[in-house]
């Protein structure tokens, strides 16, 4: 961290992904509102989460990373976050079992309230209006005072983030996440799909296990690791006011942390490494992550990685690779060759939604399920040529029966887009081809574990 770095630090800096608000004196008194509400995690829960973080850099561990593209006020419930953590937990099971190594968990949620937009506007017909940029900016009704940035949707964003975390902890902490409950994670709706029944016989395969476990003396009750489990949260690190009115000092350390989410990434739009959102990261201490895109070089990339992690501490930055299908061998190679030369300890993680959002006939924007699958696979190819390890997957998803990415198992098509659209951005997987992707990258990780021997992980202790 540079000498003159502070939380404010940004505000001296270019910065581009902005709402443009009418009340400075409004904006300004909400920042100082949530400067003084309680933090929604903890410096240590993040140190923890950079341990697990160092183990994926160092190819004995596994991160599952997905959440909703933009979360909404509107469809905040508990039903639909415990209908999410049952098919990230499902997700996990496949992955931890064909990889034989830990599945670190990071959910994009709690926090994930503003998009970064590839225009200002949007227009419909004749008007034009600001563009949707999240509920945590304005809202997404095209209507003209519903589009003015409002700096006390923050205050909701804040409270709708510490009520989702209370329910995320109480799910991994307090039973719901136990093994001997792996049959009882299925929704109702993937019932009889193949990927339901691959997980079921799955999870047959793991209830013998416990079975074996208990009669030898080791079961939930006995081992903690067997009935709960650590669930992080994540989110883009857009809206700077926010963020810093969440940043605070820890105690321990003396270390700045943002308490806002337990890692935040910085998006494709918003890595100039002489930007506003490059300089507040660089500061904090959490586990980082940064979108690449195809238009990022290795040299652009060195450099990047040099502000963001000079002391090269594995577990510190996450690299978000987001090319499409057909850029994955184009472009990855070379990062990938440059950051071996270089010698940075890096996570290496496939976001495979971003680079394959094409417009369907019917005029929904759709992402198809067959690209998200190939550029998965392009990515894993590349890592097990270069003798790398792929280390994670970020997708967009949901745990609700939505028809917004076409394709899967039950072979969604651009005329069935319409039924269930629901998302307040881009298009999620639905449960059922999240688990699909699972097997999919499950099956890789096998190939790598042939080649590479089981994974050695050694987590140190918090």
């Amino acid at each position: 961290m540079a000498k003159d770095w502070s939380p404010q630090s940004w505000r001296e800096k270019p910065i581009v992904q902005v709402p443009d608000y009418d009340d400075a004196d409004l904006l300004a008194r909400v920042e100082g509102e949530l400067a003084e509400f309680p933090p929604l995690v903890f410096a240590g829960e993040a140190r923890k989460l950079k341990q697990h973080l160092a183990e994926v850099a160092n190819g004995n561990a596994f991160l599952l990373q997905g959440g909703d593209c933009a979360e909404a006020f509107a469809e905040h419930s508990a039903d639909n976050i415990r209908d999410f953590f049952r098919v990230f937990l499902q997700m996990a099971v496949v992955l931890t079992y064909a990889a034989a190594s830990p599945v670190v968990k990071v959910g994009r949620i709690a926090g994930q309230f503003a998009k970064p937009r590839s225009s200002p506007v949007e227009a419909q017909g004749d008007i034009e209006l600001p563009s949707y940029r999240g509920d945590i900016i304005n809202a997404i009704e095209f209507d003209e005072k519903a589009r003015i940035p409002n700096p006390k949707r923050q205050l909701q964003a804040y409270r709708q983030a510490a009520a989702t975390l209370n329910l995320l902890r109480a799910f991994a902490q307090g039973g719901y996440a136990n093994l001997e409950h792996v049959h009882q994670w299925t929704l109702g709706f993937l019932k009889d799909t193949p990927a339901s029944e691959r997980y079921q016989e799955l999870a047959d395969r793991i209830s013998e296990s416990l079975e074996f476990m208990r009669a030898c003396g080791v079961n939930p009750d006995t081992d903690a690791s067997l009935r709960t489990t650590d669930f992080f949260t994540s989110h883009e690190a857009l809206l700077l006011g926010y963020e810093q009115a969440l940043t605070r000092v820890d105690s321990i350390s003396g270390d700045w942390y943002a308490t806002s989410g337990h890692m935040v990434w910085i998006g494709d739009r918003t890595r100039q490494p002489d930007g506003a959102h490059i300089e507040y990261c660089s500061g904090i201490k959490n586990p980082l992550g940064l979108k690449c895109g195809p238009s990022l070089e290795p040299d652009g990339l060195m450099q990047l990685i040099e502000l963001l992690n000079p002391e090269n501490e594995a577990g510190r930055l996450t690299l978000i690779c987001r090319f499409g299908a057909d850029n994955v061998e184009k472009h990855l190679p070379g990062l990938i060759q440059a950051v071996k030369r270089e010698g940075h300890k890096v996570v290496w993680s496939c976001d495979p939604m971003h680079g394959n959002t094409v417009k369907a006939s019917s005029g929904y924007k759709t992402r198809p399920f067959d690209l998200i699958m190939s550029e998965v696979r392009n990515f894993m190819d590349v890592h097990r040529a270069e003798g790398t390890h792929a280390g994670g997957i970020h997708v967009e998803m949901t745990g609700k029966n939505v028809t917004e990415c076409t394709g899967g198992v039950r072979s969604i098509s651009d005329a069935d887009l319409h039924d269930r659209y629901h998302t307040h951005c881009d298009p999620r997987l639905n449960a059922d081809q999240a688990l699909e992707l699972a097997f999919l990258i499950a099956e890789g990780l096998k190939k790598e574990r042939a080649i590479r021997g089981p994974a050695k992980p050694v987590i140190a202790a918090e």
